[in-house]
């Protein structure tokens, strides 16, 4: 296992946090645990393991697209604050 200095301050500064010296030392500290157990796990053999996405089969969770009846153009229009010609009046956004 080879043993990785990792720039703390930098990846501090990259990720817009400030850190005490006492902080810098522990996450050092911690990244380094993490990068030694990545550096074991790249021991296993996965040659016969198929890359995947997720650990567990994904579908998809939406409803079926099925056609129904549309709401009345009347009863769309009952609750509008403003309309004018069949159509919703809504403020202007863009100039």
């Amino acid at each position: 296992m080879s043993v990785v200095q990792i720039d703390v301050k930098y990846v501090a500064h990259l990720a817009r946090i400030q850190l005490t010296p006492e902080e810098e030392q522990k996450l050092g500290a911690q990244l380094g645990h993490i990068l030694s157990y990545i550096e074991k796990l790249k021991e296993l053999d996965v040659s016969g393991v198929e890359p995947t996405a997720h650990a567990v089969p994904r579908m998809n969770v939406t409803r079926a697209d099925e056609l129904h009846p549309s709401l009345p153009h009347e009863e769309a229009m009952r609750n509008a604050p403003a309309h004018a010609n069949g159509l919703f009046v809504v403020p202007k956004i863009v100039e």
